[in-house]
């Protein structure tokens, strides 16, 4: 009788050369009742296959991180509008040559953000150095979120460094794909946020966010509340930009109101330099 595996491969085989061929030929992929279900993309994309796609986004990135041994990572938030200093140069130069007032206020803010590029860069940097030097199942792996802005920096850290980076991307009108820096192994798109803050929080052992807007947020005090709740393992949460954070929430009314506890300030660490970020890390698993 033949073996169980090598028949389910051929089944398999022949369900992906079937769909592949309808592509190749040019051939409109109509409902077919008769095609295997998971090679059948309207059948896979219907309202009731929800969960399914729930369940096939869970698993595909986790099989892969697993089988290159990405246990442990370092996720890092950040502003997707922040420019590599040399890019906001670039742009305040044309600004500058334009006589475009609000061009040039553009490009002056850009270039006053983009030391948080270098800083997220830098940060990164020290992240894989020491893990450059650590047995595999110790090593700590940059995990963002694969877009432009802190995410690239980030990414550009660790790979300037020869190490292996996660990009955990989401389909969205105006990213489509992920930065040039994550590895290319290591590289996945999302369709749901959900799955995706799951998958950053999965492996984490430290969050590190640096100035953003409403997703840097959505991330953070999502990541915040499962700690503070105990739904998740205390991991450090550095904030990094204290000025920016301190402006932006105002913690003190939210401790005067009783909203929070003062003791909730805890789950934060304030840090304005890359060095100081890592050693909020390593102080607290004391590496």
């Amino acid at each position: 009788m033949e073996n169980t595996d090598k028949l389910n491969d051929r089944n398999v085989a022949n369900a992906w050369a079937d769909l592949q061929a309808h592509s190749d030929a040019g051939q409109p992929l109509a409902a077919d009742a008769y095609r295997v279900a998971f090679s059948d993309p309207e059948f896979l994309l219907r309202r009731e296959t929800r969960g399914i796609r729930f369940q096939l986004e869970m698993l595909k990135p986790d099989l892969e991180q697993q089988a290159q041994g990405i246990e442990n990572t370092v996720v890092v938030f950040g502003s997707a509008r922040f420019p590599a200093p040399e890019d906001a140069q670039r742009e305040l130069a044309t600004a500058q040559a334009s006589g475009n007032a609000a061009a040039l206020k553009v490009a002056e803010r850009r270039m006053r953000n983009a030391h948080f590029y270098d800083q997220a860069r830098l940060f990164a940097g020290l992240v894989a150095n020491y893990s450059a030097h650590r047995p595999a199942a110790d090593r700590l792996y940059i995990c963002t979120g694969g877009g432009p802005g802190i995410m690239e920096a980030a990414n550009r850290g660790a790979h300037e460094m020869g190490a292996l980076n996660v990009g955990l991307s989401i389909a969205l009108p105006f990213e489509t794909s992920g930065n040039r820096f994550v590895s290319p192994s290591l590289n996945f798109k999302f369709h749901y946020f959900a799955l995706r803050k799951m998958h950053f929080m999965m492996r984490a052992k430290a969050l590190v966010a640096f100035p953003g807007g409403f997703g840097t947020l959505d991330e953070l005090f999502e990541v915040v509340t499962l700690v503070q709740t105990s739904k998740a393992k205390p991991v450090p949460i550095v904030l990094f930009g204290a000025d920016y954070w301190r402006k932006l929430i105002n913690f003190d009314l939210l401790i005067e109101e009783g909203a929070i506890s003062a003791s909730d300030m805890d789950l934060f660490h304030f840090v304005d330099t890359p060095q100081a970020a890592w050693d909020a890390i390593r102080g607290f698993y004391q590496l």
